[in-house]
């Protein structure tokens, strides 16, 4: 009679394999984190600092409110996504640049800053 079910040394390369794609995946969303974070924190780039409070960022400004428990801000994504796109079709007041509709931002950066603030 045969066994249907594979053996231990067989379900061990199985087991490596999800270990090392899991590994994968949280080392591609921690260099994410940590490339929006350098683009937050760029001067001359995001520049989120000019305005707001981060935690372990150099020389804030107060002009906009202290980015701080923002996934429980904006539970949903796209939400962040759309602020740092264009802030102005929310809030036409707003001093915040439309970093996506004046290109200061693109598409995946803009996704890097959203994973980084994410974590805040």
């Amino acid at each position: 009679m045969t066994d249907h079910f594979p053996t231990k040394s067989a379900k061990l390369p199985a087991l490596a394999l999800l270990v090392a794609l899991a590994s994968a995946g949280t080392a591609q969303a921690q260099s994410a984190v940590d490339e929006g974070r350098k683009l937050a924190f760029d001067r001359s780039k995001g520049n989120c600092l000019t305005c707001h409070v981060i935690k372990g960022g150099n020389l804030p400004g107060t002009i906009g409110p202290e980015l701080v428990d923002i996934k429980s801000k904006y539970p949903k994504r796209e939400d962040l996504v759309a602020i740092l796109n264009d802030e102005t079709l929310r809030n036409p007041l707003t001093v915040m640049p439309p970093f996506g509709r004046n290109r200061i931002l693109t598409e995946k950066e803009i996704d890097a800053v959203v994973d980084f603030l994410q974590t805040l």
